[in-house]
């Protein structure tokens, strides 16, 4: 494993920290927080024509607030802003981290802007892998490249948060010439392709049984319902896709994206032979051997929380862990 430069993370961090001050600054009308059973959240209150629009912006916390603090004063240093983080970019593809391709960095440009991870979704799969440079601080290995961009987000994330993507991503996509992909359920489309690029996007919601599509009001489109996605998409985290001066995006936690990888490769249909599985197997594998290194206590509650879950995780677990006896041998070190 080779380890980024300290001046690539401190750029990285300070990339993250420049979107996340735009995303806020970028958000139109009067911060207004509301509360919902024990959880309060932020949104930006302005009038449209004679209602009131409410913009969510996010959970309440002290980073938050402090945002909230210095709302004018971000809002006035946007240009500044903008210029700092073309200047990061350039800084972090010379030290020889991976930027996100052309194809991939416009899509997730467009979904930002549209509101995408602000409202929740979160950017899983390959794509995912490949944004885990700067939050772990090691290059990742170059194999492995997939042209699915998969988008994850709780289905009841439309109601608790009473807002919606402008515009649609349905317009986004048409936009950006995808066009939807036949569904066994007609008019619930849930995957989209671009023509001529081969990029594919599928949208997917945490599935309790019945791995069904379902409707995420929010962002204007179906998604297919998965089974053990919830644990995967649980506390998701920030990153910066190294496009033009940087994309703020949402991905999973590093250590549950370990242990997911690690329940849907034996959980691949067409067997833990397979390309896929191996793949997924790999992933898991340098994830783990990185983080049991530097974020030992992050992964071993991870293991833990999914060994809880039930008698059927620990088995699709235990499954891929025979065909890994070195990564085994790591987790059974961990001490929660």
């Amino acid at each position: 494993m080779t380890p980024l430069s300290s001046i690539a993370m401190s750029a990285y961090t300070d990339l993250v920290r420049l979107l996340k001050d735009d995303a806020l600054s970028g958000v139109e009308g009067k911060p207004t927080l509301k509360e919902r059973g024990d959880k309060a959240y932020w949104y930006a209150a302005r009038r449209v024509g004679t209602e009131m629009r409410f913009i969510y912006i996010g959970e309440d916390s002290d980073e938050t607030r402090a945002r909230i603090d210095r709302i004018e004063e971000l809002r006035a240093t946007a240009k500044d802003r903008q210029a700092e983080r073309s200047r990061l970019v350039r800084l972090l593809r010379a030290e020889g981290m991976t930027p996100t391709d052309r194809a991939t960095g416009s899509i997730l440009s467009a979904m930002a802007a549209a509101g995408t991870f602000r409202l929740g979704g979160t950017i899983v799969g390959t794509n995912a892998f490949r944004l885990y440079e700067g939050e772990l601080g090691i290059r990742l290995p170059l194999g492995g490249r997939a042209n699915t961009g998969d988008i994850a987000q709780f289905e009841k994330l439309s109601v608790a948060l009473q807002d919606q993507v402008d515009p649609v991503l349905a317009e986004t996509f048409s936009e950006l010439k995808f066009d939807p992909l036949p569904a066994l359920d007609q008019g619930r489309t849930w995957r989209w392709a671009q023509g001529g690029s081969g990029q594919l996007v599928e949208f997917l919601t945490p599935a309790f049984g019945d791995e069904t599509i379902r409707d995420l009001p929010a962002l204007g489109v179906n998604a297919q319902g998965l089974n053990y996605l919830n644990f995967l998409i649980a506390e998701p985290i920030h990153a910066a896709a190294i496009y033009r001066s940087g994309v703020l995006v949402q991905v999973p936690r590093a250590e549950r994206y370990a242990i997911h990888k690690l329940i849907v490769a034996d959980r691949r249909r067409d067997g833990a032979g397979s390309l896929k599985s191996a793949k997924d197997r790999e992933q898991a594998a340098f994830l783990i051997k990185a983080m049991a290194e530097d974020r030992p206590d992050d992964l071993a509650r991870a293991y833990a929380a999914a060994l809880e879950v039930g008698p059927r995780w620990r088995e699709h677990i235990g499954n891929s862990l025979k065909r890994m006896p070195e990564t085994k041998l790591i987790l059974d070190g961990l001490r929660v």
